[in-house]
């Protein structure tokens, strides 16, 4: 199985240019804050797995799914803070975050399937 194959990896990947896109309306000023913050924890849910994925040590890839899960709840912080200065539209951000869950959830079960292999 290939990385691209994971339809957890597939959906993070398309959140993530969604974020980077609705970033880039954040005014100017926030281009290097919030925006930045936003496009990097984002990025790095992916990037996280990706870097995980296929390690013959099951140890270090349920590790990087585990820093997959706190990037998505940083993503989802940020989400919240960009809705609260009015930057996106309550719907827009909980849509985003209701996906972000379920790639939370997909990764929870990702990591259940990987320790019960390992023991």
């Amino acid at each position: 199985m290939l990385l691209k194959d994971l339809i957890v990896y597939k959906k993070l990947c398309r959140l993530t240019l969604e974020v980077h896109k609705m970033s880039m309306l954040f005014p100017k000023f926030e281009m290097y804050e919030l925006g930045s913050q936003i496009r990097r924890s984002s990025n790095s849910v992916a990037a996280n797995l990706a870097e995980g994925f296929g390690n013959k040590h099951t140890n270090i890839y349920t590790e990087c799914i585990s820093r997959s899960q706190g990037e998505i709840r940083e993503t989802i912080h940020h989400l919240e803070i960009a809705q609260a200065k009015n930057y996106i539209a309550g719907k827009e951000s909980e849509k985003l975050t209701l996906e972000y869950i379920e790639c939370s959830k997909m990764l929870y079960g990702l990591e259940k399937s990987l320790e019960k292999k390992k023991s």
